[in-house]
């Protein structure tokens, strides 16, 4: 009896020891598989660019650009989406929504506009993406609050840009200055900014006048600015239809000076304005002019090998502001990725929320606009050296030291 019992226990002991040593397995297999999919899986970054619509002449040098882009990070396989908000908002913010929810992102660089870049800010907060903004506006990143905590930028703001113009303008003898701006977030924003620091430079304020981006005439508002007699005019919009006004201006015989909104720094601007805007002025990317700038100018060698890249793959002249400032966004992504796998896989909140994190301690970081030094309450980290003003002679942008 008792040496049957014994082998009837030892028995089962083995049998359960047979299924405990396959649950092992079966386990480890499983950790393994796990571990195996970490460390590859790829990273997912979301394009959100006006490809169509008035603004499709700043959305498609960013899409280029992807081509540029590193292919991996951080030792990890790169996966670029590229979706066309088609410069309308409320396309912005769905396409932002898919590429959250859907197709999982981390991070998600655009959009190319202000209104777009604006109306995305909800939802990368909801969804705690990191976004790098390539529009111009300050208020898509300040006050840096609990939903801007996930929007960064890469081009200069509006606030920079209108202090160049300010700066060159009094340099020039300019006494007063008319405004003319598109009818919305970035012509309202830039001429708050402008009239701030014109006023700063004793320039007077003399017309403030808007039209839509898709109006064929601003023959009415030219008239009432030159009604004003300004010894200049700045034109607060972006892209071809930026070039309006001042073809109006010209057409109706104005002889002050000129100034454009950092939205037109591209060829497509400079096609569709043509020998109107010879001798007008804009507060620029550097890289525009990056062969013209000192040697010692931060964002001079970073600037030419973009411009190398670029126009290696889309021929000589096809460089713009626009598309730097979205190989600007895939330069910090490529430097703060592997920072934040130290916290997670990508796919992952914990590597979102540390991706984020390493964006913001981004510190003496040059790129093809400048010297990146962000803070807590500095998304874009850029200093005045990242502007610079150039003046529009045939077809060619020319850098103005002063």
């Amino acid at each position: 009896m008792r040496a049957g019992g014994n082998s009837t226990a030892g028995f089962n002991g083995l049998k359960r020891f047979k299924e405990f040593r396959k649950l092992v397995v079966v386990g480890l297999l499983a950790l393994s598989a796990q571990a195996g999919f970490a460390q590859t899986a790829h990273v997912k970054i979301g394009l959100v660019l006006s490809l169509t619509g008035p603004a499709a002449s700043l959305g498609i040098p960013a899409r280029d650009t992807v081509a540029l882009l590193p292919k991996e990070m951080g030792g990890r396989p790169v996966d670029y989406i590229v979706l066309d908000d088609a410069s309308d908002t409320t396309q912005a913010v769905q396409t932002t929504k898919k590429l959250i929810s859907e197709d999982h992102v981390d991070a998600i660089i655009g959009s190319s506009i202000t209104p777009n870049s604006l109306a995305m800010i909800d939802v990368v907060a909801d969804g705690e993406t990191p976004m790098i903004s390539l529009a111009s506006s300050s208020k898509i990143i300040e006050p840096v609050d609990a939903k801007r905590h996930w929007v960064f930028k890469t081009p200069q703001t509006d606030a920079m840009m209108a202090s160049a113009i300010a700066e060159h303008a009094s340099n020039h003898g300019v006494k007063t200055m008319a405004y003319i701006g598109q009818a919305d977030a970035l012509g309202e924003t830039f001429y708050v900014e402008v009239l701030k620091f014109a006023q700063l430079h004793k320039i007077t304020m003399v017309a403030n006048e808007r039209f839509n981006r898709t109006d064929a005439s601003v023959t009415g508002q030219v008239l009432k600015i030159l009604a004003a007699k300004p010894d200049a005019v700045v034109v607060g919009a972006a892209g071809t239809p930026a070039a309006l006004p001042p073809k109006t201006l010209r057409e109706r015989g104005f002889k002050g000076v000129i100034y454009h909104n950092h939205g037109t720094g591209n060829r497509d601007f400079l096609r569709v304005c043509g020998a109107d805007c010879n001798g007008t002025f804009l507060p620029a990317s550097p890289v525009l002019v990056a062969s013209q700038l000192p040697d010692d100018h931060p964002a001079k060698h970073l600037g030419l090998e973009y411009i190398k890249l670029y126009e290696g793959k889309y021929g000589a002249g096809s460089v713009s502001a626009f598309g730097s400032y979205a190989w600007d966004a895939g330069m910090l992504l490529n430097r703060a990725l592997p920072i934040a796998m130290q916290a997670g896989a990508p796919g992952t909140p914990e590597f979102r929320r540390a991706l984020r994190d390493a964006l913001e301690n981004t510190k003496n970081f040059p790129d093809s606009n400048g010297l990146v030094n962000m803070t807590p309450n500095d998304h874009i980290g850029l200093d005045q050296r990242a502007r610079v003003i150039a003046e529009i002679e045939n077809g060619k942008w020319i850098y103005q030291p002063r």
